[in-house]
């Protein structure tokens, strides 16, 4: 099992034989489930609005570190002059 990896663990074959049961724990529990074959993970499932939010999770996070690295790199400016970049009062 991959390192950090929370949630329930189902084999290739048994999600082949009951792929509406997974989909519906994963919905239920927002927990992604870990595909294995031959006992290595392949694929993950998780649902469409857990996946979503992570996305927007990682982008947020994505924008402090450029942020931040901004700020180190001193290319910073003010909040008047980043509003009238942005055509704000």
């Amino acid at each position: 099992m991959p390192v950090g990896f929370r949630g329930e663990v189902v084999s290739l074959t048994d999600l082949k034989t009951n792929p509406g049961r997974v989909v519906k724990h994963t919905a239920e529990t927002h927990r992604p489930v870990l595909v294995t074959r031959r006992g290595r993970g392949v694929a993950v499932v998780q649902s469409v609005a857990d996946f979503e939010t992570a996305e927007e999770e990682r982008a947020f996070m994505r924008a402090v570190v450029e942020g931040l690295a901004d700020l180190d790199a001193g290319r910073e400016v003010s909040l008047a002059e980043a509003r009238a970049r942005l055509g704000l009062k």
